[in-house]
Order: C-alpha cells, then sequence, then structure tokens
C-alpha cells in the first residue's frame, strides 16, 4: 500500500501521525469515560421499570456516546469545535469555560496526552505490522477500562467482552500468542480471580472484588496466552499494593474505602502487552529455567 511505503520512508511522519491520532482518540476517550457508566445507569433504570411495570420518563432525550453534544457541566455552554482541539485548546482557555469561566478538570488534557504518548510507544515498538493494527485499540480501551474502574467501580462488559472474542480470534492468526494458550489463558484468568473471590467471600463474608476484574484478566489471557497471567497478577498485585499505601498515606484514598483493581489490572495488562515476553524470558534466565 502506498501510504504504508510513504510512512515507511518517513518516520517522523508515522510518529508524528500518531502522536496525533493518539490526541484525538484521548478526546473521545474523555466521553466514552464520563458518558458510558451514565449510559450503563439509565439502561438499568429502564429495564427495573420494565420489570416493575412503572413508568418511565420518555421525554428525556436518549444519551449516547455522540448525543448531546459535549458542554459545559455548569453552564451548559455547548463547546465549540476550536474549543475542542486536544490539549491546545484547554492551554488557549487556561482551563476554563469560555462562557461561565469554570474551571475545567486537568484530567481531560492529560488522558489526551496519556493516549498520545501510550499510541506512540504502541508504535515504536511494533511498527508497521497487524500486531501494532491490534494493539493501539486494545490500548484505548485499557485507557478507558482503567479511568471508569476507578470512578464508578464498573468494567463495562460492552468493552471487556468484545475484545475477549477478539483477542481469541486474533489467536487464530497467531500475533500474540496460538489458539490453544488464548483459549486455556481466557479460561484460567477468569478463573483463577473468580476462585480468589469466592475464597476471599468464604472466609471474609465480604466480596474483595468484581465480575468485570475477572473478564479483563479473561481478556489478557486471550490476548497473550495463559503464559503471561502469573505476571499479570503479580504485577497487578505489586503495583496495587504500593500506589494504595501511598494514596492511604498522603490522605487521598480513606481506609477502608474499596480500591478498584481494574485499574492495576489494565497498567499491568499493557507493560505485558509490550515487554511481557522479555520480562518472562529475563525470569527464566535469573531463575535458571531457561
Amino acid at each position: 500500500m502506498p501510504w504504508i511505503e510513504i510512512f515507511a520512508q518517513n518516520p517522523p511522519l508515522l510518529y508524528g501521525s500518531a502522536l496525533a491520532l493518539g490526541l484525538i482518540i484521548g478526546s473521545f476517550l474523555n466521553v466514552v469515560i464520563l458518558r458510558l457508566p451514565r449510559i450503563m445507569e439509565a439502561g438499568w433504570r429502564r429495564e427495573c421499570a420494565e420489570l416493575s411495570g412503572s413508568a418511565t420518563d420518555g421525554d428525556s432525550p436518549a444519551l449516547s456516546l455522540a448525543q448531546p453534544p459535549s458542554q459545559c457541566p455548569a453552564c451548559g455552554h455547548r463547546i465549540r469545535a476550536l474549543e475542542n482541539v486536544p490539549i491546545l485548546s484547554y492551554l488557549f482557555l487556561r482551563g476554563r469555560c469560555s462562557a461561565c469561566g469554570v474551571h475545567i478538570g486537568l484530567r481531560y488534557p492529560l488522558i489526551e496526552g496519556l493516549t498520545a504518548l501510550l499510541t506512540l510507544m504502541v508504535v515504536l515498538h511494533f511498527g508497521l505490522t497487524w500486531q501494532a493494527l491490534a494493539a493501539l485499540p486494545l490500548t484505548w480501551a485499557l485507557i478507558a477500562l482503567a479511568f471508569i474502574d476507578y470512578d464508578t467501580q464498573l468494567l463495562p462488559d460492552s468493552i471487556t467482552i468484545p475484545l475477549l472474542w477478539v483477542g481469541l480470534l486474533l489467536s487464530l492468526f497467531g500475533l500474540f500468542t496460538d489458539p490453544r494458550s488464548a483459549i486455556i489463558g481466557a479460561a484460567a484468568g477468569y478463573l483463577s480471580l473468580w476462585s480468589v473471590f469466592q475464597l476471599f467471600r468464604l472466609a471474609t463474608g465480604k466480596e474483595g472484588m468484581g465480575y468485570g476484574d475477572f473478564k479483563l484478566l479473561a481478556l489478557f489471557g486471550a490476548w497473550f496466552g495463559w503464559q503471561l497471567l502469573l505476571q499479570i497478577i503479580l504485577l497487578s498485585a505489586v503495583t496495587g499494593a504500593l500506589l494504595g499505601t501511598l494514596l492511604i498515606v498522603t490522605g487521598r484514598h480513606g481506609r477502608g474505602v474499596p480500591m478498584p483493581f481494574g485499574p492495576f489490572l489494565a497498567v499491568a495488562g499493557w507493560v505485558c502487552l509490550i515487554w511481557g515476553q522479555p520480562i518472562n524470558d529475563a525470569y527464566l534466565r535469573i531463575s535458571g529455567l531457561s
């Protein structure tokens, strides 16, 4: 394809395009992170109303990822196109609404910048390959899942389940692992955390994690095979322990307040996407098993 040759012969153009694409996707992810939990909640309310036979508010406009257009939550000012340019608009507006002057959260440009950075890292690692084409949507989905779970302690099935099936299908082409490893990985990923959940509930009478965590680890098993599951669990547990302790010590998270595990799983899964096999190989060399 001509465009592949153009990018291959001009790395600065490739990397600049990756950053620009990441910024655009990051802007969209801000919408997904904010609206998808609300869409899910509205759907649950409709289902409950239908089951109970109570009336629903049919006059309220349906919320979607596209409608209504983005607006200031304080004054309702509709965000114009020039006010929605990733990062640049935030800097130009000095982090405030152009209509009412209310402060705009710093997290919006941070998510855009993070998405751009991780998009560039995927392209740098995989190059112009089918692996990169598959790894980019996975990376973007993990960003959305991490922030949604942090905000709401939800890991939407509408993201995790389709990606689990995509991972199984990709194994047929051997992009990241083989079909046998993917099938075993999906089952082992789900059942391992499910077993921990059941044992914890029997011992304490409490639920230590949600079913979304099981599905997310099953997703990683489908994409990377069972061989990387232990690495993902250990990385997420260590990251969660360190960051959780830091947040509690600094007073940013209260003691006894549940902390979502999904963001740590997402970080560990992305690390394994890029460096999983080298980390496994290094461990085998150090332990003398290779």
